[in-house]
């Protein structure tokens, strides 16, 4: 089954038969489904959450057919967020390196899509928070308390999509200042140039209009001697 460019079945599996020795392996295949099903649509908001969605809905329905203990299905629980947050983070690196080269040349984080764009980066974390929370809401009983711990760790420590969402909008924000910055430093060196250039080219219009009048005068001159 495929949702949201997901293969579900095949990662259902994967926590129905994974012990916790395996759980850097559900983590990197749960990296490897997200990255894969965000690489085949456009990075919004509401695309992502679709995906985060499907992959802990996923992880929720094969740990409930889990037979081991509850600790090892916790550990399987948290590495399935570990690897959404793997997924996540070069998510965010994309549209940094996207939005490092729109305002390198020239562009606006007050213009409409950098304005959004900028919003949803601020918003990752709280959107995979909600999303986790969520799916915990229509989990078994049996998964209720693993989901719990999961979430509640998640939430103190933070996820490292979040740090580095909120690092990228401070670096994109002042490289767009420097830029405007840098901006304002050509257009008055231009302003400057151009006054330059006026101020000669009124000199040049005075001095044709001086020339003309001593040309007038001339033939005056000349018809009174």
């Amino acid at each position: 089954m495929f949702k949201a460019g997901i293969d579900q079945d095949a990662l259902i599996k994967k926590f129905s038969e994974a012990s916790a020795r395996q759980s850097s392996a559900v983590r990197n295949a749960v990296s490897e489904a997200t990255l894969n099903a965000l690489q085949g649509r456009e990075l919004t908001l509401k695309n992502i959450q679709k995906v985060v969605k499907s992959v802990t809905e996923a992880a929720t329905l094969g740990a409930q057919s889990n037979p081991r203990p509850v600790v090892e299905v916790e550990k399987l629980l948290d590495q399935a967020v570990a690897g959404i947050d793997a997924a996540l983070l070069q998510a965010v690196e994309a549209n940094k390196r996207a939005m490092e080269q729109l305002i390198a040349r020239g562009a606006d984080l007050r213009e409409e899509h950098l304005k959004e764009a900028m919003k949803n980066l601020e918003k990752m974390e709280d959107m995979m928070f909600a999303t986790v929370k969520q799916v915990m809401g229509k989990a078994p009983d049996t998964l209720q308390g693993p989901w719990s711990k999961v979430l509640e760790s998640m939430q103190i420590k933070g996820t490292g999509t979040g740090a580095m969402a909120a690092n990228t909008v401070q670096q994109l924000t002042d490289q767009a200042q420097a830029q405007l910055r840098e901006a304002r430093a050509l257009g008055m060196k231009a302003s400057a140039a151009l006054m330059e250039s006026y101020s000669a080219m009124v000199s040049g219009v005075l001095i044709g209009m001086s020339e003309g009048m001593s040309q007038a005068r001339k033939p005056a001159a000349a018809k009174k001697s």
